[in-house]
């Protein structure tokens, strides 16, 4: 490293310590969602391969979630393959997956997380499923942040499951569908979500700088603040969680239209 990258990470680490310090504690959100995108394109910036660039991108994920732990944040929603990404070249898709399953291995060995899978299960390889049931089971105890990996994740597909849930549930009781018409709300619809029980996001953060939500869960977020970020993922840095934070703080929530 050179003195000029020195003296810009200096900088850098300065501004954030800055930014920290003006930080609303008190309109911290309580669960964010992230959409991680730009791996593949730091990858060609960088000269470097598709699955480098997934890579890199998954060591992020716990040094972001150390940065939630100093707050109050209580839940994280990690968007780590959708159901359209199923669709890549197999020559992407299966290094991209076996990275997704070291990621939930190592979540679950860290201790600090409690992991919930959202997705589809049976869209998955067996091993996956297998993996994502042993790290749920083995921090079902773990009294800290909840951490979803969506992995198989579409937000139109989870309303479906949630229609199909709700349905052989009513089934299952003995309800006739004229009363299951007259007794589905919006409650009801929301206990049937992968996030059921959970509170909705109120922050989304987006790197990369796309401004679409792609289908990221389009239920929960019907009131939920956005934050694009222009960085690409493998480089979003802490001052960029803090400006996140920080201009989610000076908004003034507005529920409706």
């Amino acid at each position: 490293m050179n003195l000029r990258d020195k003296l810009r990470g200096l900088l850098v680490r300065l501004y954030a310590r800055r930014v920290e310090g003006h930080l609303d504690t008190a309109q911290v959100p309580k669960h964010i969602g992230v959409i991680m995108d730009g791996n593949r394109r730091w990858a060609k910036a960088a000269g470097s391969s598709t699955v480098h660039g997934h890579r890199v991108g998954a060591e992020k994920i716990e040094e972001f979630l150390g940065w939630c732990s100093e707050t109050d944040v209580e839940v994280v929603t990690l968007w780590l393959l959708s159901t359209d990404n199923f669709d890549r070249p197999k020559e992407e898709l299966v290094p991209l997956l076996g990275i997704i399953e070291d990621v939930v291995r190592t979540l679950a060995a860290d201790g600090r997380w409690r992991v919930h899978h959202v997705g589809t299960p049976d869209l998955l390889p067996s091993g996956m499923q297998t993996t994502l049931k042993e790290a749920e089971e083995a921090t079902a105890h773990v009294d800290g942040i909840v951490v979803n990996v969506a992995i198989g994740y579409g937000g139109r597909q989870e309303i479906a499951d949630a229609v199909r849930s709700m349905l052989a549930d009513a089934q299952e009781k003995g309800t006739s569908m004229e009363e299951l018409a007259e007794a589905v709300d919006v409650d009801m619809i929301g206990r049937h979500l992968y996030t059921r029980a959970q509170p909705d996001p109120d922050l989304v953060i987006r790197t990369s700088g796309e401004q679409r939500l792609s289908g990221f869960m389009l239920w929960q977020t019907a009131h939920s603040e956005y934050y694009f970020c222009e960085v690409f993922w493998p480089a979003f840095r802490k001052v960029d969680f803090l400006r996140a934070l920080r201009d989610y703080a000076a908004r003034h929530r507005r529920f409706g239209g």
